[in-house]
């Protein structure tokens, strides 16, 4: 059995051991490593070869955002997701780590069952977490005024599906989801994906969606009623 190997990143010894204790009762995930700041996640990030990385925010000295902008930027590292652990829905930590790489986020007070499959969809790189949420937040944040990285003819490169796929990854659909709505199959829509990363030079879905936003393929207040 492959097992997802997990570093736990945050400062409140409470909160690493709760999350230790959670996640060693599953059978396909191994916790390796705690870090008590951004510096030592890092570090142990490579060390331990982790696969995954849950990362709070606030801690002393480097905080997560930096720590996850350093794994993100790191080609060693190329392979490890980093999922944001914060107690707030709105917050503009939570948008600056999801420029800087982060796979997505999860409420610290989530039930134990979003926490493991959170993980498992991380590992995989298959969706963002808590896609609505998610989703809701980025919203938020491209209403705001920011500097652009992309504009729409940055978008020129893809072809007309891959667009269309972008932005139903920019809505929160998984592969499957994108196979089901555009009639193609699960490794059509993996492969679009996987060629729409390649072009734009973009980490991850959780870049596409900031990109999708940032470029207008997806405007803020969209709405989907099949989601």
């Amino acid at each position: 059995m492959i097992r997802v190997r997990v570093l736990i990143a945050d400062d409140q010894p409470l909160v690493r051991a709760g999350l230790r204790m959670l996640l060693s009762t599953v059978e396909d995930i191994e916790v390796v490593g705690e870090a008590t700041d951004g510096e030592s996640a890092v570090r142990l990030a490579r060390e331990l070869t982790a696969d995954v990385v849950l990362m709070d925010i606030r801690m002393p000295g480097i905080d997560g955002l930096e720590a996850t902008r350093r794994i993100s930027s790191d080609e060693d590292l190329a392979g490890v997701r980093v999922v944001i652990l914060t107690t707030f829905e709105v917050d503009d930590y939570v948008f600056e780590a999801l420029r800087t790489g982060a796979s997505g986020f999860l409420l610290k007070d989530a039930e134990p069952e979003e926490l493991i499959r959170a993980v498992r969809v991380a590992a995989t790189g298959d969706a963002l977490l808590s896609p609505s949420v998610t989703r809701r937040l980025i919203e938020d944040y491209a209403r705001r005024p920011r500097p652009k990285r992309i504009s729409s003819t940055d978008l020129q490169v893809l072809t007309e599906r891959e667009r269309e796929v972008m932005s139903l990854v920019a809505r929160g659909l998984s592969n499957d989801e994108i196979a089901g709505r555009l009639f193609l199959s699960p490794l059509t829509a993996k492969t679009h994906v996987s060629r729409i990363l390649a072009k734009l030079g973009a980490r991850d879905r959780g870049q596409l969606v900031m990109l999708a936003y940032e470029s207008g393929l997806v405007q803020p207040g969209e709405t989907d009623e099949r989601l």
